[in-house]
């Protein structure tokens, strides 16, 4: 494996990562995993598979991934021989994460095709189990510029939570949430 700056390693980096999240938060079974009711896979269980495929990969590389992931879609245990995706699961999980007390205002991003169905549904899950919300306008326009130009959502999270909305806080810092009515949304220039 190259350096952490040779675009080689990056882009190692980048395709390993995306294969794990396929793996960790959405078909498991392309591995012939089981992940356990909270998303987790032993370590050594998860390496052992990813070898019988053909996509061998050290521990040492699996750490540099967790560790370099520029998003942190990634957490291991505290013992360190588990690991999971932080959010973003289409199979079942209960992630554990905690209710917590949301910033006054979330934002998302999104693309313009996609207003028409957020102004008259709001924020859905869609795939997801929760729609994700990032703390920073930064963020969230980053996230909104993967399909093209972004459109950034402000979310009235005070509000929402003084109304009885849920909030949690994935490992990486996303704000977790069931649903985002409309009302509660404001588009901001992006």
């Amino acid at each position: 494996m190259s350096s952490s700056h040779d675009p080689d390693h990056s882009k190692w980096l980048v395709k390993t990562s995306k294969f794990l999240s396929l793996v960790l938060r959405h078909d498991p079974g392309k591995l012939g995993l089981t992940l356990d009711s909270a998303g987790w896979v032993d370590v050594p269980v998860l390496l052992a598979a990813l070898a019988a495929r053909g996509r061998p990969l050290s521990r040492a590389q699996l750490d540099r991934i967790v560790a370099e992931n520029n998003k942190r879609r990634f957490a291991f245990d505290p013992t360190g021989t588990r690991i999971r995706a932080s959010q973003g699961h289409t199979v079942e999980v209960d992630l554990g994460y905690e209710d917590s007390e949301p910033p006054a205002v979330l934002f998302h991003g999104t693309h313009p095709a996609a207003l028409a169905a957020i102004w008259r549904e709001g924020l859905r899950p869609m795939q997801r189990h929760a729609v994700h919300l990032s703390p920073d306008s930064e963020t969230a326009t980053r996230v909104g510029a993967r399909r093209g130009r972004p459109v950034l959502l402000a979310v009235d999270a005070a509000a929402m939570s003084a109304d009885g909305h849920r909030f949690r806080v994935s490992a990486n810092g996303v704000w977790l949430t069931d649903s985002v009515p409309p009302h509660y949304l404001a588009q901001r220039p992006g």
